[in-house]
């Protein structure tokens, strides 16, 4: 699925007034019957109705739905704000209708002074002030406005986006100038904003309405952002010959675990192996080994020289896949060995834990990384990759982004929705998961799961894409069973077989 910049969803809107062809007061009204039908699944006939129309097409979408909820029986009272005595043609026609229709309870057109109604518990605000055309921060009556609905107890239905928040980057944005909704009914598709972690205090409960745009603008136009979905998944899945042997399906090479930390090793080998690698072999400390041997029967172990931590880079021409981080720890001789281990290793490399760390405090050791590296770092870790603080998800994504263009690396940015940013400066999110998945562990089972992908055969980038999205739905999967309170770790790994089975895969 796109995402589509500000821009591009402008040229939607045109596109589909211009190819279907449809008026696009027409476009508006089919758009406000969608809102219409939502609001009422949401909010029974004897809710009071509060209308905040802006003055542009985001106003006339909210006029509308104001005509069609009175109709219905709804109490509605409209406030349109035209405080520069100038509104788009399609707020201006609704304008009319809003006025002819004798069902609104009250319309008031504020032009200067506004004496704001007072809002209950009891009562829902219909945000239709501001849409995704803002590039600023809201100011001014606006501003408080919006302060005034957030501070009172009311419920805040939003039209396609709350108003004050930008479609995209909001960096520079005045967070106390934002509509904090408790739902919000946006058109199309999700917008570039509600996929970051940080706006979803504003967006609330999410609901994407369909409103027909033009199929045709959707196939052709390209964008840097797209959301994974099912079909493409099963469209590069490998499948297992009947006759195929361990030989065939890859060696990986998993780099993990000190003393103390041995479960890490065994969280990555269990779901390196349960990804479909045919051969596994941890390299670990040797005080780690009866931990590993019990717990993985099936891997081979190759033991360090150190008792305690990974002090020595191992030969690695044989394997197809290498992993390494999990649980390594950040001694000295370890991160020696670190650097040593992705200079001498020609194969795949997926890097996690405290090999990030350890990059992170090493600075010069980054611009020397292999190409074609894959990096799975959380928030934190990735800011001590960049060598600074990110002031929100969305410069995040954006230095994460260049990094991967100037590494020619695959970086996997770990959020609710994960963000695979690849050497070309593309943008693929995530669509499975959960919030039952934030347990120590997770991205241990990612790394795993990762190197048995490359081991067994996938590029790079479908075995990000496939990697997060089976981590994701194994998470979704253990969530039903268990409950997200509930989940661990190795609940993900349980449910990997099921979820390869529900693509198709046996």
């Amino acid at each position: 699925m796109k995402i589509f910049t500000n821009t591009q969803i402008r040229e939607l809107d045109k596109y589909t007034i211009e190819h279907e062809p449809i008026k696009s007061i027409d476009l508006m009204e089919r758009a406000a019957r969608a809102l219409t039908l939502a609001i009422t699944e949401e909010c029974p006939s004897s809710t009071p109705i509060v209308v905040f129309a802006g003055p542009g097409n985001n106003g006339g979408d909210a006029l509308a739905v104001s005509r069609m909820l009175s109709l219905r029986g709804y109490n509605v009272s409209v406030y349109l704000f035209n405080t520069k005595n100038h509104l788009s043609d399609d707020c201006t026609e609704n304008k009319q209708r809003a006025l002819e229709c004798k069902s609104i309870t009250s319309f008031v057109e504020v032009t200067r002074e506004f004496d704001p109604p007072h809002l209950t518990r009891d009562t829902v605000v219909i945000d239709g002030l501001f849409g995704t055309g803002i590039t600023k921060p809201l100011e001014s009556g606006y501003a408080s406005l919006v302060r005034y609905i957030n501070q009172s107890p009311c419920r805040v239905i939003s039209i396609d986006i709350p108003s004050g928040l930008m479609t995209e980057g909001n960096t520079y944005n005045i967070h106390s100038n934002i509509i904090r909704a408790d739902i919000t009914l946006t058109l199309h598709s999700k917008k570039l904003a509600f996929l970051f972690s940080d706006v979803q205090q504003y967006i609330g409960r999410l609901r994407v309405l369909d409103i027909g745009l033009s199929e045709e603008y959707i196939r052709k136009t390209s964008t840097p952002y797209t959301i994974i979905e099912t079909d493409e998944i099963r469209s590069f899945l490998l499948r297992r010959s009947d006759f195929a042997h361990k030989g065939d399906m890859g060696h990986a090479l998993l780099v993990a675990g000190s003393y103390g930390m041995a479960g890490a090793a065994v969280l990555a080998a269990r779901a390196c192996l349960r990804s479909g690698a045919g051969k596994l072999t941890v390299h670990t400390p040797k005080k780690n080994i009866d931990i590993m041997q019990v717990s993985v029967p099936e891997a081979v172990m190759q033991i360090d020289h150190d008792e305690a931590f990974f002090s020595d880079a191992v030969p690695a021409d044989e394997f197809d896949a290498l992993g390494i981080g999990p649980g390594l720890g950040q001694v000295e001789s370890t991160a020696i060995a670190l650097i040593s281990q992705l200079r001498c290793t020609n194969a795949p490399i997926v890097a996690d834990a405290d090999a990030l760390n350890i990059l992170g405090s090493h600075q010069t050791w980054i611009p020397q990384l292999p190409k074609g590296m894959i990096i799975t770092p959380h928030p934190k870790e990735f800011d001590r990759l960049a060598g600074n603080r990110s002031s929100d998800d969305y410069e995040r994504l954006n230095k994460a982004v260049e990094l991967a263009i100037r590494l020619q690396a695959y970086i996997i940015l770990k959020s609710h929705y994960s963000a695979l940013c690849s050497p070309e400066g593309k943008v693929v999110f995530n669509s499975t998961g959960n919030s039952g998945m934030a347990t120590a562990g997770s991205g241990d089972v990612l790394t795993g799961i990762l190197t048995g992908l490359i081991a067994r055969g996938y590029h790079q980038r479908e075995a990000c894409m496939l990697g997060m999205y089976l981590h994701g739905l194994a998470g979704d999967l253990a969530a039903a069973a268990k409950g997200k309170e509930c989940l661990v770790a190795s609940d993900i790994i349980d449910y990997l077989p099921q979820a390869f089975r529900s693509l198709g895969i046996e």
